[in-house]
């Protein structure tokens, strides 16, 4: 396998998902702006209940900014009550691999929320998720946000991207076939 690429073939689990599940959180993590969202099922197709972004202050140490993301999704799941959770694998093609370290600081506060709250916790490639949302595994910003916001029948585009690529995750898991929708 080549430096930098990561195989993008099946999504990572954290365990099974056993219990039907209501409510989905996706979460695109990042250290300036995480983004999440949070879909339910309806008779008419996934339903966008709630979406963000969770935001930690620049200046302040790493250590701040991670507890700032962790209790920010904290307050999320508290409020919503999720039983599942899409979350982006970090990546890295060689080009900017400071950014993928600090995602990964991201992601690991919202993976240390999610290990509290029992979530299921499934594992999407960047590419994945945009070849499950659009068809091509290297869709731009836009048409990502085009067709998150076609298949969720909303009326405008979400914004930030984050909110966007939340929701894709979201999305991607709510198709997943091992995760089991109640009505």
């Amino acid at each position: 396998m080549a430096a930098g690429h990561v195989n993008t073939a099946e999504p990572k689990h954290d365990g099974e998902q056993t219990e039907p599940v209501s409510c989905i959180l996706g979460v695109d993590p990042g250290l300036r702006r995480t983004g999440y969202a949070l879909l339910e099922r309806s008779p008419a197709g996934p339903v966008l209940r709630e979406a963000g972004i969770i935001r930690s202050k620049t200046g302040i140490s790493l250590a701040a900014r991670v507890l700032e993301i962790g209790t920010g999704l904290r307050e999320v799941i508290q409020e919503f009550r999720p039983q599942a959770m899409a979350i982006e694998r970090v990546f890295t093609l060689g080009k900017n691999p400071k950014s993928a370290l600090l995602m990964a600081h991201a992601r690991g506060a919202i993976l240390m929320v999610a290990a509290e709250f029992g979530l299921s916790v499934i594992h999407f490639a960047p590419t994945n998720v945009k070849k499950l949302i659009t068809g091509s595994g290297r869709a731009s910003k836009d048409q990502m946000q085009h067709a998150v916001s076609r298949e969720l029948r909303l009326e405008r585009l979400l914004e930030p991207n984050d909110v966007a690529d939340a929701s894709a995750l979201a999305l991607c898991l709510y198709h997943h076939h091992r995760v089991r929708f109640v009505a």
